[in-house]
């Protein structure tokens, strides 16, 4: 039998599985026009979707970066939901699904270049002012990336540890999370437009997907495992200090760099106290605490104080 025909066997088995006529797909894709690389991609609409506010040039990078940093968390959240759902995979593809997160960390993290780099720093402090109370706080997958790794305590600070209720709900949790402080006054209970917007829209989801992946985090996962091997634990301590430590010191540098440059203390689109915020000291997130000791990382002591 030649190849061919095995090929045009094998379509018949796969369809005749499904309880399809095989001719009916065979037809169909003798009508079908080849692909293309912009179709496939859908260049012409990506290239379509950057809306700049203002006539300012570098509003246009702003914009793609953005974009880019959306599409690059897109992708952690594809890896990572392979490794949430389903069996639990042996250690070494939870390794190399950690490698690729490490490597798209490892994106963000020298992406902000085009940031601190990349714009006008004059032009940028004018045209940003047409982007509040719009901010990069209000990125629904950020939250989403942090809910797929690991248990809510580990996304709540100290001192949102101490207004915890002793039996929390769910709800409870994200009242205290810690990116809620970036736009909610404790002393006042006044909450920021920005806060504001971003829960109506988005707060309802991101409770349902915390009780969905309950018991399936990451980090719950991975300590199904009992005792892990040294390759994937230094995957998962370098995933963990990269997401959670580095590039938050990048992004506070980069906003260093706009907004407190020449000692100004701007303030952020969002209206948070960012140089506090920011600051990986402040947020303390840690995805998996079993891989450290309180020697180690996520005690933040080589960095400035906030």
């Amino acid at each position: 039998m030649s190849t061919q025909d095995k090929v045009i066997q094998q379509i018949e088995e796969k369809y005749n599985n499904l309880g399809e006529n095989p001719e009916n797909y065979l037809n169909g894709l003798l009508q079908a026009k080849p692909i293309n690389y912009w179709d496939y991609i859908q260049v012409d609409t990506l290239l379509t979707l950057q809306k700049p506010r203002t006539d300012f040039k570098d509003e246009a990078i702003f914009i793609m970066y953005h974009q880019i940093t959306e599409l690059v968390l897109k992708l952690m959240i594809h890896e990572i939901k392979q490794l949430v759902h389903g069996d639990l995979p042996e250690q070494e593809i939870f390794k190399e699904k950690l490698v690729r997160l490490n490597r798209y960390t490892g994106m963000l993290m020298t992406s902000f270049d085009v940031m601190r780099f990349g714009m006008d720093y004059d032009d940028y402090n004018v045209f940003r002012a047409t982007l509040t109370p719009a901010s990069g706080f209000q990125s629904a997958q950020f939250r989403i990336l942090e809910i797929y790794c690991t248990p809510l305590i580990n996304l709540i600070n100290a001192k949102g540890r101490e207004r915890l209720p002793s039996k929390p709900t769910t709800q409870d949790y994200f009242e205290h999370i810690y990116w809620k402080d970036a736009g909610h006054n404790r002393k006042t209970g006044k909450k920021s437009l920005t806060l504001r917007q971003f829960e109506e829209k988005y707060l309802a989801d991101f409770i349902t997907l915390a009780d969905s992946v309950k018991g399936n985090t990451l980090a719950e996962r991975l300590d199904k495992y009992g005792v892990i091997n040294d390759s994937l634990l230094e995957a998962v301590r370098e995933f963990d200090n990269a997401y959670n430590v580095l590039w938050p010191i990048v992004h506070l540098n980069t906003a260093q760099h706009y907004l407190n440059k020449k000692g100004e203390g701007k303030a952020a689109t969002g209206g948070s106290e960012w140089m506090k915020y920011l600051h990986p000291k402040y947020q303390q997130r840690k995805f998996f605490p079993s891989v450290w000791t309180d020697q180690e990382i996520l005690n933040y002591k080589d960095f400035p104080n906030f």
